[in-house]
């Protein structure tokens, strides 16, 4: 089965503020349960706003997402699937 990709939006208060080594903790904590987790779930790039995080995974479903976000400890406020991609080379022609 191939894995979707999804948007994770986590409200996390004063995120933006977090320094570094908060951070690195927590992409560790992330990192642990990922592992159990296994293949059927993998974080790809996350960008940190003032009081939310906006995560990119690439997952089987979004019940393992919920479960990542369970175990971890990081809530998951709203998952969204992305059905397509565009950028701005979208409009020429193939």
């Amino acid at each position: 089965m191939a894995l979707r990709k999804f948007i994770i939006e986590r409200d996390i208060p004063a995120v933006g503020t977090f320094e570094r080594e908060q951070l690195r903790g927590a992409a560790a904590k992330s990192n642990e349960v990922l592992r159990e987790l296994g293949p059927d779930i993998q974080w790809l790039e996350s960008y940190v706003a003032e009081n939310k995080t906006f995560c990119v995974y690439l997952a089987k479903d979004e019940a393992i997402i919920k479960k990542h976000a369970e175990i971890s400890g990081f809530p998951a406020t709203k998952v969204t699937e992305v059905r397509k991609m565009i950028d701005p080379t979208t409009e020429q022609a193939a």
